[in-house]
C-alpha cells in the first residue's frame, strides 16, 4: 500500500509540474494564435515524440521526458518571409506573446493558491492576540493588539509574510545582563517548574490546565516588570502559587544564572498600535536548539512566540487570502533574488531541479505522517512556489529568458530598428550557456548535499 501511495504522489507531482510547463507554453501559444502568428508545433515534454496529431497548421506532440515543453513559432529564432511569422508581427504583439508565458505562470499560481486556500477552516492575521508563558517578544516590547506591518524592512501583508520575515532574521549577540534577557530567564525558570510538576505529579488534563493558568498569569507579570527585582519577585510568587496549588510543602525557589552575552534572533518590528504606527527596536524572539545535534553544532532555531488573531472564512476572505498569499509569494521570490545579489543569501541557499525534487519528496513524506491529503497539499504548495518563481524569474532582463527577449523588443520599439538577428542569437546563446552552466553547478551542489545529507 505504501508503494502505491508513493507512486500516486510521484504521478501527482509530475502532473502538477507538467501543468506549470503547459501553462507557460500555452501563454505563448494562445497569444500567438490570437495575434495571427503561425505556430508550427506545440509540445509538452522534451525528447522523442510519444504521440501527436496535426490540426490546421500546428503539430501537437507529447514527448517522452516530462521536463519541459515548447511553442515553436515561425520566424521566432530566424527570419522568415512568411507574412504570419513572428518576426513580421507588430512589435506590441511580439511583446505580448513573449511575456504571456510568465504571466500565465503567475495566473496559474493564483488558481493553485485558491485550491490550497479554500480548504482552510480559517486564516491567520498579523495582529497579536497574546503570548505563551515563555515568550521573548512579550518582554521586548511587543503587545497584544499590535498589528505587525514590517519586520526588519520586510513589509508584512499576511501570515505568510510574517513567517518569512521571522525566518530571515539573523541570530546575534545581545547583552546577557539586560532586563529583557533576565525576564526571559525568569519566565523560562517558571515554565521549568511547571513541566516538572506536571511530570512528577502525573497531573490530569484539568489539573494541568489550572496550573498552566497560574503560570500564564505569573509570566505576564514577569514580562511587564520594570526591573530585575520586580521580575524575580514575580518569579518567586508564581512558583510558590504553583507549588501550593498542589499542596507541595517543601521546595526550592529557582535562581537565575546571568551571562555577559546571549544569542537571540532579533529584529526591528513596526506595528500599528492604537491606530498609530510605531517601530519597536531590537525585538527578541524565542531562540532555541531544535535537537541535541543542533545543540552540539550550536545551530539555533527561531519560533513564533506569540499568538495571532484568526480571520473568519467566508467568500470574501477566501478571495482576499488567495490574492494576498499569491502576491506575497511573488514578493518573497523577488526579495530572495534581491537578497541573493546583496549577499544576504548564499550560494548554499540555492536549489536546482535536484534540490526541488528533494524538497518535494521531503514535504510529501512529512505530509504522509498525517495523511495522503496533507501530502498532496504539501506538494501543491511547493508547485505554487515553483510556478510563481518561474513567472518572476522569466521576467528578469537576462539573455535567453523571456525578460531578456522582451528587452530586445523594447530596444527595437525605441529605436524603430530591430537588433541584428546574429547579434541577438549570439547574446541569447551566451545567456543560455551561462544559465545551463549555472544550473549544472547548482545541481551538482544539490547532489553533494544529498550524498552528505547536508540539506540547507
Amino acid at each position: 500500500m505504501q508503494v502505491l501511495i508513493t507512486i500516486a504522489l510521484i504521478i501527482i507531482g509530475v502532473l502538477l509540474f507538467e501543468l506549470i510547463i503547459f501553462s507557460h507554453e500555452f501563454g505563448h501559444f494562445i497569444t500567438a494564435k490570437l495575434s495571427g502568428v503561425r505556430v508550427n508545433e506545440f509540445a509538452l515534454g522534451m525528447g522523442p515524440k510519444i504521440l501527436g496529431f496535426k490540426k490546421g497548421e500546428t503539430q501537437y506532440t507529447l514527448r517522452l521526458f516530462p521536463i519541459g515543453g515548447y511553442c515553436a513559432m515561425e520566424g521566432e529564432d530566424e527570419d522568415s518571409d512568411e507574412p504570419r511569422a513572428f518576426n513580421n508581427a507588430k512589435i506590441w504583439k511580439r511583446m505580448i506573446i513573449i511575456i504571456a508565458g510568465a504571466v500565465m505562470n503567475i495566473l496559474l499560481g493564483f488558481i493553485l493558491m485558491f485550491a490550497f486556500t479554500v480548504q482552510a477552516d480559517s486564516y491567520s492575521s498579523t495582529t497579536v492576540s497574546g503570548f505563551p508563558p515563555t515568550s521573548y517578544s512579550a518582554n521586548a516590547g511587543l503587545q497584544a493588539g499590535d498589528e505587525i506591518i514590517n519586520i526588519n524592512g520586510y513589509s508584512v501583508w499576511n501570515s505568510r509574510d510574517l513567517q518569512f520575515g521571522l525566518a530571515t532574521l539573523s541570530c546575534k549577540k545581545v547583552d546577557g545582563k539586560s532586563i529583557e534577557v533576565y525576564k526571559q530567564d525568569c519566565a523560562n525558570k517558571a515554565y521549568e517548574v511547571f513541566v516538572t510538576l506536571v511530570n512528577d505529579k502525573k497531573l490530569n488534563e484539568n489539573q494541568t490546565n489550572d496550573l498552566y493558568s497560574i503560570l500564564s498569569d505569573g509570566c505576564s507579570k514577569i514580562n511587564l516588570s520594570v526591573d530585575k527585582n520586580r521580575a524575580e519577585q514575580y518569579l518567586n510568587d508564581v512558583c510558590v502559587q504553583m507549588y501550593e496549588s498542589l499542596n507541595v510543602k517543601k521546595f526550592d525557589l529557582p535562581t537565575i544564572e546571568q551571562k555577559d552575552v546571549r544569542e537571540r534572533y532579533t529584529g526591528d518590528v513596526t506595528v500599528i498600535r492604537n491606530g498609530r504606527e510605531e517601530t519597536i527596536k531590537d525585538v527578541q524572539f524565542y531562540t532555541y536548539y531544535a535537537s541535541e545535534e543542533d545543540k552540539n553544532n550550536d545551530k539555533k532555531s527561531i519560533a513564533f512566540d506569540f499568538y495571532v488573531e484568526g480571520i473568519e472564512k467566508n467568500a470574501l476572505t477566501v478571495i482576499s487570502q488567495t490574492f494576498s498569499q499569491t502576491c506575497s509569494m511573488a514578493k518573497m521570490v523577488w526579495t530572495s533574488l534581491s537578497w541573493l545579489v546583496q549577499g544576504r543569501f548564499s550560494f548554499a541557499d540555492l536549489s536546482g531541479p535536484v534540490g526541488i525534487a528533494s524538497a518535494v519528496t521531503q514535504v510529501a513524506s512529512k505530509g504522509l505522517e498525517s495523511g495522503f491529503g496533507d501530502a498532496v497539499n504539501n506538494i501543491l504548495y511547493v508547485m505554487i512556489l515553483i510556478t510563481v518563481n518561474l513567472g518572476i524569474v522569466n521576467m528578469l532582463p537576462f539573455p535567453a529568458l523571456d525578460g531578456g527577449r522582451f528587452v530586445f523588443l523594447l530596444i527595437e520599439g525605441i529605436f524603430r530598428k530591430p537588433i541584428p538577428r546574429k547579434a541577438e542569437q549570439a547574446v541569447n546563446g551566451i545567456g543560455f550557456v551561462l544559465l545551463m552552466a549555472f544550473m549544472l553547478v547548482v545541481s551538482l551542489k544539490d547532489v553533494w548535499q544529498l550524498i552528505t545529507r547536508n540539506i540547507t
